[in-house]
């Protein structure tokens, strides 16, 4: 008796959560935009990675970009840039998203305005949320963190980065939008580029940041939707139209 009380217990926590996730779905694709559910994962740092000494060595006072480090041979290879692991991986630019896709099982999603639906948001941090976005011809990859940057005070970072070069991530404003029982919150940015190291970002705080209460009061059910949308920029609109 025992053992089936538990069980149906799990299955009844199962059915709840499919249908927390349905009726988000329901709801955002009313709106026309498409969402993505996306599970956290515990980061299996943070051993010290290439970024990280990177950002050793700012404090230092020298100023190596990440992609420069005595590490690389090749001017032209790059790290592997997914934030959960200390990946030894380097490689060209363009093959950045299949190494992701293929190694870190990193899923892509398509539009120009998605929903970025982060689950189980009470886990303790270090915590992560990652995916990307493919839009206006061009990779994206978001990521979501939960981190304690004072011990005992745990906040979300959330930033979005372009799997590209810093002259091609300054033709592009990103939005990240969080809205619940009637309260809306809006951060809007130039997306940084990929060779600038994701914890560097995080740690500056130039990205959309919460505390744990803020995340709360967007919440619902243990789950925070995110709106992404992904714009030109004023000045590549204008050059176009001349």
């Amino acid at each position: 008796m025992l053992f089936f009380t538990q069980c149906f217990g799990a299955v009844l926590d199962l059915i709840h959560l499919r249908f927390q996730h349905y009726k988000a779905k329901r709801v955002f694709s009313a709106a026309g935009q498409l969402v993505c559910v996306v599970n956290p994962t515990h980061s299996l740092k943070y051993a010290p990675t290439r970024c990280a000494a990177v950002q050793a060595s700012t404090e230092q006072g020298i100023l190596p970009p990440c992609h420069h480090h005595e590490a690389v041979h090749d001017p032209q290879l790059v790290p592997c840039t997914c934030p959960l692991f200390s990946c030894p991986w380097e490689g060209h630019l363009e093959v950045v998203v299949s190494h992701l896709r293929q190694t870190h099982r990193i899923n892509i999603l398509q539009g120009a305005e998605i929903v970025f639906l982060a689950t189980d948001m009470h886990l303790p941090a270090p915590t992560d949320w990652i995916i990307m976005h493919s839009c206006l011809g061009h990779q994206f990859l978001l990521v979501l963190r939960k981190q304690e940057k004072y011990e005992g005070h745990p906040q979300f970072f959330a930033t979005m980065m372009l799997i590209g070069t810093p002259s091609q991530a300054n033709n592009f404003t990103y939005r990240l939008e969080l809205n619940r029982n009637q309260r809306r919150l809006k951060w809007e940015a130039t997306p940084r580029s990929i060779l600038e190291c994701v914890d560097s970002v995080l740690s500056d705080g130039d990205c959309l940041v919460l505390n744990t209460s803020l995340a709360q009061l967007f919440s619902d059910n243990g789950s925070l939707a995110i709106g992404i949308a992904i714009t030109t920029s004023k000045v590549l609109s204008s050059e176009a139209e001349v």
